[in-house]
C-alpha cells in the first residue's frame, strides 16, 4: 500500500499535534521521573506546555501556509514558549525540524536530516552536556537515522527512518540509568529523553493514520479540532502576558533563600556575550536559539539578581519567569571503586582522603586488591598500579578480571604522582569509559622524574657518579647527576619546564627533603609547585609537570 507524502503542512500539524496531547496525557508519568537535574517534579509539564505553545503558533497560519512555513511557525513558538530546561531543548529539536523541511528531499531524508540538525541544535544550547540525558536519547535516534540513510541509498518513505531512530532511541532511553547515577539510584530512566521518544512515537503513528487510510479532510479535520481543543484549555496569550515575571513558589522549600532559583527569558541581543557572562553565575544553562539574535535562556543560580541584571544590560528582556528549585539531589556512586598500589605512610592517607582504598605493593599485592575489590561489590573499578606492578603482576590482574563480574579498568599510572594527577580528573558522575579517558590523558601528559641516592659509584652516559650522589632519571634514562636532593629537584623542574608546564607536583621523602624549602620553588620557577611528604618512597623525591 503506497502512503501518500507525510511532511507537507497538514502532516506536519496532525503530528506536532498528535505529540503535543500524548506529551500532555503523560505529564504527570513524566513528571515522575524528573530527578535530574533538579528533582522538581516538571519536565513533563514543561514540555507538554511547550509542544502546546508551538501548535499555538502553528495554529495561526492560514490554509495555504506551506510545510516550510508551518515547520519555522512550530520552531517559534516552541522557542518564545518554552519552559523549563526540558522545554528549552524541546524548542531546539522543532528548530531542527524547521531547519530540515524542503521540497527536494524525501520523507525519511528530511527526519534523518532534522535529527542531525536537532543533536547540533541541543548541543549547542546545553553548557555543559551530561551522558544520560535528553541528549543521548536524541544522539541514539540521529545515528540510527543517518545509517539507514546510507544503507537503504534510494529515496526513503519516512517509515524507512522513522522506525529504526525511533527503536534506537528506546533502548538509549533504557540505559539511561546507567549512564547517569541519579537515575540508577531513583530506578527511573531520563524524563527529557522519555519525551523525546515520545515524539518520534507519534510520528510512526501518523504513518498509520496517513491520508493513504483517511481522506485528507479527515485529517485536517482532525488537526483543527485538536488545536481548538487545546486553545480551550490554554490562557490567551493576552492572560499569560499580564505581568512582566512570574514567580512560582510552588517548589519552595521551607525557605526560599535556602533554594537556588530557575530564571527562565526570552532574549534579543548579543547572545555568544551573554552566555559567556552567564556561565559563571549558576548551571544548567540552556539557550535556545531562534536566530543569531533571539533565544530563549535557562539557568539555574543561587544569584537571580545578578543574571537578570546582566540580561537587561546586555539587550532586551521579555516573558521573565522565576521558580524556586528544591535542594539538588547528591550524586553519589557507590559503584565505583578506585583502587591506588601506594606504599603505607603518609601518601596512603593522602589517597584515603580522596576516597581511594590503597593497597600496598609485595608478594601479596593481587591478592589483596582481588579481595579489596571482591569485598566492595561495586561494579566498577579503576586501579592506578602507579609503577608499583610488574608486568607479570599487571598480567594477573588482567586474567582476574575474566573471573568477576565487576569491570576492572587498569590506568596506565607508571608513577605515583601520576597516579595523583588522574586522582586530580577524576568526575565519579561521568561514565566509566569517560572518567577512565580523562584520567590516562592527565596521567600521560603529566611528565616525570625520580630522584633516587646512587647505591655505588658507576659511569653513566651524563657523567661519572659516586656512591651517595642523586641520580635523576626520566623515561630510563639519566636526566642529571647533583649533590644534593634539593639542588637534584630543583634542576630536573626546570629541564621538565623547558617543555612548557602550568604545575609541578612534588612527592618528597621527609628524611631527605623538607616541605618548606621545597614551597620555595615557587618564586624560583615561576609556576604552581604542590608538594607532599611521602615516607616509604624509596627515592629522595618523585617529579612531575604538567
Amino acid at each position: 500500500m503506497s502512503v501518500t507524502p507525510l511532511i507537507d503542512a497538514a502532516g506536519l500539524r496532525a503530528w506536532a499535534q498528535r505529540a503535543s496531547a500524548e506529551l500532555e496525557r503523560r505529564r504527570v508519568e513524566i513528571n515522575s521521573l524528573n530527578v535530574f537535574p533538579v528533582p522538581d517534579s516538571d519536565t513533563g509539564s514543561n514540555m507538554a506546555h511547550t509542544m502546546r505553545s508551538a501548535c499555538e503558533q502553528a495554529a495561526l497560519l492560514g490554509d495555504d501556509a506551506s510545510a516550510v512555513d508551518v515547520a519555522e511557525a512550530l520552531a517559534v513558538g516552541a522557542v518564545r514558549g518554552a519552559r523549563g530546561n526540558s522545554g528549552v531543548v524541546l524548542s531546539q529539536v522543532m528548530r531542527g525540524i524547521a531547519q530540515s523541511v524542503k521540497d527536494d528531499a524525501s520523507d525519511g531524508e528530511m527526519v534523518a536530516d532534522a535529527l542531525t540538525h536537532a543533536v547540533k541544535f541541543v548541543d549547542q544550547a546545553i553548557a555543559d552536556p551530561v551522558e544520560g540525558t535528553v541528549i543521548t536519547v536524541l544522539r541514539a535516534a540521529s545515528v540510527a537515522a543517518q545509517q539507514a540513510v546510507e544503507d537503504i541509498g534510494r529515496p526513503l518513505s519516512l517509515l524507512d527512518v522513522a522506525a529504526p531512530a525511533t527503536s534506537a532511541a528506546r533502548v538509549a532511553l533504557a540505559n539511561t540509568p546507567s549512564q547517569l547515577p541519579v537515575l540508577r539510584e531513583a530506578g527511573v530512566v531520563d524524563a527529557g529523553g522519555t519525551g523525546v521518544v515520545i515524539l518520534l512515537e507519534a510520528l510512526l503513528e501518523e504513518v498509520e493514520d496517513s491520508p493513504a487510510t483517511a481522506p485528507d479532510g479527515d485529517v485536517q479535520e482532525s488537526a483543527v479540532r485538536s488545536a481548538e481543543a487545546s486553545a480551550e484549555s490554554t490562557p490567551a496569550p493576552a492572560e499569560r502576558a499580564d505581568r512582566d515575571v512570574h514567580v512560582d513558589m510552588a517548589h519552595a522549600g521551607p525557605s526560599g533563600r535556602e533554594h537556588s532559583l530557575e530564571v527562565l527569558f526570552g532574549f534579543q541581543g548579543d547572545i555568544a556575550e551573554l552566555e559567556t557572562e552567564l556561565r559563571p553565575l549558576g548551571d544548567s544553562l540552556v539557550i535556545a536559539r531562534l536566530s543569531d539574535t533571539e533565544a530563549t535562556v535557562h539557568i539555574h543560580t543561587l544569584d537571580a539578581g545578578a543574571v537578570i541584571e546582566t540580561a537587561y544590560r546586555l539587550g532586551k528582556v521579555q516573558n521573565l519567569r522565576l521558580e524556586v528549585l528544591p535542594g539538588a539531589p547528591v550524586v553519589r556512586n557507590p559503584d565505583r571503586l578506585i583502587v591506588a598500589v601506594t606504599p603505607p605512610g603518609s601518601l596512603t592517607e593522602l589517597y584515603k582522603e580522596a576516597g581511594v582504598v590503597t593497597v600496598a605493593p609485595g608478594d601479596e599485592v593481587i591478592s589483596d586488591m582481588l579481595s579489596v575489590i571482591r569485598r566492595s561489590g561495586s561494579n566498577e573499578i579503576i586501579v592506578l598500579p602507579n609503577g608499583l606492578l610488574s608486568n607479570r603482576n599487571l598480567a594477573a590482574v588482567e586474567k582476574a578480571t575474566r573471573a568477576l563480574e565487576q569491570t576492572i579498568t587498569l590506568l596506565p599510572t607508571v608513577r605515583l604522582v601520576s597516579g595523583i594527577a588522574a586522582l586530580s580528573v577524576h568526575d565519579p558522575n561521568q561514565p566509566l569509559a569517560t572518567a577512565a579517558f580523562s584520567m590516562s590523558e592527565a596521567a600521560g601528559e603529566m611528565r616525570t622524574a625520580v630522584a633516587h641516592r646512587a647505591k655505588k659509584g658507576a659511569l653513566t652516559l651524563s657523567g661519572a657518579v659516586a656512591k651517595g650522589d642523586v641520580v635523576v632519571t626520566a623515561r630510563g634514562e639519566t636526566l642529571l647527576i647533583a649533590e644534593d636532593p634539593l639542588d637534584a629537584v630543583k634542576r630536573a623542574c626546570k629541564r621538565l619546564l623547558e617543555h612548557g608546564g602550568e604545575q609541578v607536583t612534588v612527592l618528597f621523602d621527609p628524611a631527605e627533603l623538607s616541605e618548606e624549602e621545597l614551597r620555595r620553588l615557587n618564586t624560583e620557577l615561576g609556576v604552581q609547585v604542590m608538594v607532599y611528604p611521602a615516607d616509604g618512597l624509596q627515592a629522595c623525591a618523585e617529579i612531575g609537570v604538567e
